[in-house]
């Protein structure tokens, strides 16, 4: 049987099991929904516009109230095989306080694609939100790419596109050896060979400057693969700079960048001040 640093299929469930890491995960999950939609009802949002054919392929603009600002783009968690960009539109209440645009991205969740179609994917939407920043009135050389959990490997992954200014990942994850040997992969059905072809931790290439943060209360195996993914940046001479998050679970973590006095929302604003 595959192990991974010493952990069986048995260990690495547990490892990688956010849900039942957290007891009232229900209870904040509903109050991100309710948040959310209250974002939909105040905000003039653009609704699903589509950077790709697919039903899944879309994108909510949420603009901000000045011209010429920023943009947080962000990709969901969901271990991207669940959940949708409705969910998570709360995180916008952060950047729209100091003032940016947010753009909230939907890709297709597997079995539906296959992991290399999902990455793909979001290449298509980042150059999409390119060719409209100047008529929607937003900088095109200010865009941070912000990501949780499996949206943080997203913007990992993507961190080298030419459009992308600025990454912030959220409890991401850098290193998909683990999820292909847990209970994740029932749905994924990563091979070795896209392991290898997908992990960000593998593929440091000269990209924007990058924020990570992962809670204080996570899980071990989250804690480290940020903290790892740290070190290979820092190893390859990129820029990069880690956010503490003290007594954060894996979904409080997203107060950082939701609510407008959050570390991450507060360190995106400084990067582009």
């Amino acid at each position: 049987m595959d192990s991974y640093r010493g952990m069986d299929r048995e260990v690495l469930d547990r490892a990688y099991n956010n849900v039942a890491a957290v007891p009232d995960v229900a209870e904040k999950m509903a109050d991100f929904g309710r948040r959310s939609t209250t974002i939909y009802e105040a905000v003039g949002v653009k609704r699903d516009l589509a950077y790709g054919e697919a039903a899944s392929q879309r994108i909510d603009w949420i603009p901000g109230p000045d011209a010429g600002a920023p943009t947080v783009a962000f990709l969901h968690g969901g271990y991207w095989q669940s959940l949708s960009k409705e969910k998570f539109a709360h995180i916008a209440t952060g950047p729209l306080a100091h003032g940016f645009n947010v753009a909230l991205i939907e890709y297709t969740l597997a079995p539906e694609a296959r992991f290399g179609a999902i990455v793909n994917e979001i290449g298509h939407a980042i150059e999409f939100l390119a060719t409209h920043f100047k008529e929607w009135g937003a900088d095109p050389a200010r865009l941070c790419l912000a990501g949780h959990s499996a949206g943080g490997h997203l913007a990992a992954w993507h961190r080298t596109h030419p459009a992308v200014s600025l990454v912030l990942c959220i409890s991401g994850l850098y290193d998909l050896e683990p999820i292909r040997l847990c209970y994740l992969n029932e749905k994924l059905d990563l091979t070795p060979a896209e392991v290898a072809a997908y992990s960000p931790e593998m593929h440091i290439g000269v990209g924007a400057r990058t924020l990570l943060t992962v809670g204080g209360a996570e899980l071990p195996e989250l804690r480290r693969q940020t903290a790892d993914y740290a070190s290979c940046l820092r190893a390859r001479g990129e820029l990069v700079e880690e956010i503490s998050a003290p007594g954060c679970n894996h979904f409080t973590i997203l107060e950082t960048l939701a609510l407008p006095d959050g570390a991450a929302v507060e360190a995106v604003v400084q990067a582009f001040s």
